[in-house]
């Protein structure tokens, strides 16, 4: 069986913030899969309230869709995702223009 990948948050020097598993991290560069870009939110004050407690307003946030695979070449912050924070954060609906 294939062990779960750790679901992050990933804050980067000029892409913005995504959110998704783990698949590598070499110095700045992070590669995710199963990933969404993490364009607006609301419900959380910052990135750490939002990868512990998740988002209580799913519906005025900015997340497009997912993407199986992306690597972020200047990541600043990693954090760790609680299970329920993962939970509303893919639950929120997908955004499109």
């Amino acid at each position: 069986m294939k062990a779960k990948r750790k679901y992050v948050i990933v804050r980067t020097y000029s892409a913005g913030v995504f959110a998704g598993d783990l698949v590598s991290r070499d110095g700045k560069e992070v590669v995710l899969s199963d990933a969404r870009r993490l364009w607006f939110w609301a419900g959380a004050a910052s990135l750490s309230q939002l990868a512990e407690q998740g988002i209580s307003k799913p519906n005025e946030c900015k997340f497009p869709c997912s993407v199986s695979s992306v690597t972020l070449t200047e990541a600043i912050e990693i954090i760790d995702v609680s299970a329920k924070a993962e939970s509303s954060i893919k639950a929120v609906p997908e955004w499109r223009s």
